[in-house]
């Protein structure tokens, strides 16, 4: 049950119009495919916030450890005037295997993030507490740290199911009904495309399971990476380990951070 006192924001049962396509230009790349994300962000915001977010970069950054991130006042103005924003990180390396709408979810995942920290109580250290959680299931987005359902919901690498026919779904299908599209993919990307292996949305009760290092069964072994010294480990699903010396928290690689 959510708290009584989020900001939780009614999705309305029309959804609102989504933005006008970016007109395509061969030679524009950077236009096409930062424009794209900054639009799904608007449309995002007004359906399914409220429009309550305040603007923020959206950035694209290669790695294998994480889907995406949000960064609290990522970039400052060199103008003088002392501006700040915050930063959503997305990870293109990430796509692959990976349907548009699943990678729109890990735009409005990060998009939780950065409600919290400007509407509620985020916790240190990068914790994802309660009232994310809540926050993400108010989009319709499952918080679960397998990305399977009854995985933990709160800890410091979580990743989200999709919740069919809840508001998130309900936007992002018609967003993309609009031809909405990542229209830049990385080669191996659009090699395994080809092949016919973008993975599709599935009902909660089988959650989506994406990308060449997505969990692929409970049982399966998941690899953990040391984001200081590049040391790996493999495990099952959902343990928290640390270093030999105890000094950095390995993650798992399907985390969307």
């Amino acid at each position: 049950m959510l708290q009584p006192d989020l900001p939780v924001y009614p999705v309305p049962a029309l959804v609102p119009p989504c933005p006008a396509l970016i007109a395509r230009k061969a030679d524009r790349p950077t236009e096409e495919q930062y424009g794209d994300f900054q639009a799904a962000y608007d449309y995002f915001n007004k359906a399914l916030f409220g429009g309550k977010l305040p603007q923020c970069l959206i950035t694209l950054v290669r790695s294998r450890r994480f889907r995406g991130y949000f960064l609290t006042e990522g970039f400052i103005s060199a103008d003088g005037e002392g501006r700040k924003t915050d930063e959503i990180a997305m990870n293109p390396e990430s796509f692959e295997g990976r349907t548009d709408k699943a990678i729109l979810s890990t735009l409005v995942h990060e998009m939780c993030h950065l409600q919290q920290f400007h509407q509620g109580k985020p916790s240190p250290g990068g914790y994802h507490n309660k009232q994310w959680g809540d926050y993400m299931k108010a989009v319709g987005l499952y918080p679960s740290n397998t990305g399977l359902l009854m995985g933990k919901e709160t800890g410091v690498q979580m990743t989200h199911y999709v919740l069919e026919g809840e508001a998130f779904c309900r936007t992002a299908d018609a967003l993309l009904a609009t031809g909405w599209s990542i229209r830049w993919r990385t080669p191996q990307d659009l090699l395994l495309s080809a092949a016919g292996g973008l993975s599709g949305f599935v009902p909660p009760s089988m959650p989506q399971l994406t990308g060449k290092r997505a969990v692929a069964k409970r049982a399966s072994k998941t690899r953990y990476s040391c984001p200081v010294s590049g040391a790996n480990a493999w495990g099952k699903p959902g343990l928290t380990l640390y270093t030999a010396e105890g000094a950095a928290l390995m993650v798992a690689m399907i985390e969307e951070g």
